[in-house]
């Protein structure tokens, strides 16, 4: 029988003293069709957000736009207060006008305001990481890290980090704040952050693949790779996850789902430890 425990996964410290297995929970879509609206099984969302706990899963990444607020509030609700240990994170910068519409937003007052509302909902004096969800072409970019800067200043967030950028993006908020994580598109199928990857490491920067899961298909569609799915009895998305959770020590994928039986599935990937071989033919089958 698979141990189902996050732990597995090993651990991290974001900022050097916030300590979460690696192995996460993404909470995007504890939400409705469109990442808008309430989840259709309410219940099996709030019973996904109870079994975390359970399965040693410590990190649950979020975001105000997710629903918008829907996710934040499911999460304050059903696990507030949070037991040792939970971090839970969360993203402003967003704004919501639809099921699958998204608009940047990085006025310093907005970005304030989505810090203090997320605080509300999530039922927190201060939120342990707080990430810009995207940097905003039309603002001026000091002024969204300045502000940034300043919700460290206030007490208001403990650690900061940033989505979907560059490293030289990273670079130049360093010079107002320390990045302690980096949220970008990254899987099995798709590196084109591996540069991201590499500073993040080389500096300690925590990583958060968006979209982890992805890979699998291609994983199922290789022989080589079905060979090693089946060698692990494990799935073709399970050998996907156990693929990045190898890949570098500062990797921490936020798989997310609105079923039990789903999330049980992605937890047991912490488990499975790939061999330094069977790394190297996924990683050859990954990059074609």
């Amino acid at each position: 029988m698979t141990t189902l425990d996050a732990a597995l996964s090993g651990q991290f410290a974001i900022g050097g003293d916030l300590t979460v297995n690696r192995l996460g929970f993404g909470a995007m879509r504890i939400t409705g069709k469109g990442i808008w609206g309430p989840p259709e099984d309410l219940e099996g969302a709030k019973a996904v957000l109870r079994r975390l706990p359970e399965l040693n899963v410590d990190f649950i990444d979020t975001a105000e736009s997710y629903g918008p607020y829907i996710s934040e509030e499911l999460i304050g609700e059903v696990l507030a207060p949070y037991g040792k240990g939970t971090i839970v994170a969360t993203k402003s910068g967003l704004t919501r006008t639809g099921p699958d519409e998204w608009h940047q937003v990085g006025r310093p007052e907005f970005l304030r305001q989505g810090v203090m509302t997320s605080l509300r909902r999530l039922k927190l004096d201060v939120l342990d990481l707080w990430q810009l969800h995207r940097i905003d072409g039309q603002t001026d970019r000091t002024a969204q890290f300045e502000a940034i800067a300043q919700f460290k200043a206030d007490g208001l967030i403990r650690h900061a980090g940033l989505s979907q950028v560059s490293v030289a993006d990273i670079k130049e908020a360093q010079k107002y704040f320390p990045v302690t994580t980096v949220q970008n598109l990254y899987n099995f199928a798709n590196r084109q952050s591996e540069d991201v990857l590499d500073y993040c490491e080389a500096n300690g920067i925590g990583f958060i693949p968006w979209f982890p899961l992805a890979g699998g298909e291609l994983v199922s569609g290789h022989a080589d790779a079905r060979a090693i799915a089946e060698k692990h009895n494990a799935s073709p998305s399970q050998i996907a996850l156990a693929w990045l959770l190898k890949r570098s020590p500062v990797m921490l994928p936020i798989p997310g789902t609105g079923k039990v039986k789903h999330l049980e599935d992605n937890v047991a990937a912490a488990a499975i430890t790939l061999s330094d071989a069977d790394f190297a033919t996924l990683d050859r089958i990954g990059r074609r």
